[in-house]
This record gives structure tokens, C-alpha cells and sequence, in this order.
């Protein structure tokens, strides 16, 4: 617990962007049919607007992401933590932009075009963006609503 005061919006939103950028594991929570609810941690690619996930294809994330798109992310510890809600859209290899599936080996130092395993790409697009630090952040913790920046 720390004793410092509550960051205001603007000191939140920087250091918000700033972890989507620098980090390069999060949390994936999925459910729904057939795998049910699953968490599973996954390397990241955040291009500034959303970011780009891939698992194995046959897995229960890729199975409840094909299924239901909803899905949640987390990123860093639990007294400094960043919540995404957001829904994700299949992108097949074809699908990926000129350089991106390199920009994501290049930043996870994981190749999934490289494996046997068929993977599946996946573009989450955030509809809501929280973060805080201690309970004293609570009030304010909404950084992004219907997927739009506040502030």
C-alpha cells in the first residue's frame, strides 16, 4: 500500500499508453461455448489503436474467440493494473498488414508463422480501458469508454 495521492486523468492515460506500448505479455480471459471460461497469458503486439494476439487455433481461447469475441485482457501487477474489455476479430496470416507479423516476432520473440500448429491471429479492439493502483484510484479508474478515449 503506498501513501501517494491519486494520479489525475492525464498521468493516467500517460502511464496507461505507455505500458500498452513497453509491455509484452498480458492476461487473455475468454468464455462461452465450447471451451468455457479460460484464462491464458499471451504475448502482444499494440499498434496504438488495437492489439494483436495469436493461439493455437484448436485451443480453448482460440475456440471461445472464434465462437464469441468478447473477450478481457489485463496487463501489469495487481497494484498497478491496466483492464481491457474489448472484442476480437480472427485475422488470418493473409489477412495481416505488410510487416506486421514480422513487427510481432520482432516485439513477443515468438514466430507463430513458424510453428506446425496452425495459429490464429486475433485483433482485439478495446471498447474500455481501466486503470488504477490502489483503492484510492478507484474514482476515475475509466480511461476509455465504447472505444473512445476520455479525456
Amino acid at each position: 500500500m503506498t501513501d501517494a495521492p491519486p494520479r489525475g486523468r492525464e498521468e493516467r492515460l500517460r502511464d496507461t499508453r505507455a505500458r500498452l506500448e513497453s509491455d509484452v505479455d498480458l492476461w487473455v480471459a475468454t468464455s462461452g461455448s465450447p471451451g468455457g471460461v479460460h484464462l491464458i497469458p499471451l504475448s502482444y503486439l499494440w499498434d496504438g489503436t488495437a492489439f494483436l494476439i495469436s493461439t493455437p487455433r484448436a485451443s480453448v481461447t482460440g475456440r471461445n474467440l472464434l465462437a464469441d469475441g468478447r473477450v478481457r485482457l489485463s496487463l501489469g501487477p495487481t497494484r498497478d493494473v491496466v483492464i481491457v474489455d474489448g472484442t476480437a476479430e480472427p485475422v488470418d496470416l493473409a489477412g495481416l498488414a505488410p510487416g506486421t507479423g514480422d513487427a510481432f516476432a520482432a516485439k513477443t520473440g515468438f514466430d507463430p508463422r513458424e510453428l506446425d500448429e496452425p495459429y490464429q491471429y486475433f485483433l482485439v479492439r478495446p471498447r474500455r480501458i481501466q486503470a488504477w493502483r490502489e483503492a484510492n484510484e478507484l474514482r476515475g479508474r475509466d480511461l476509455m469508454r465504447d472505444g473512445r478515449w476520455l479525456g
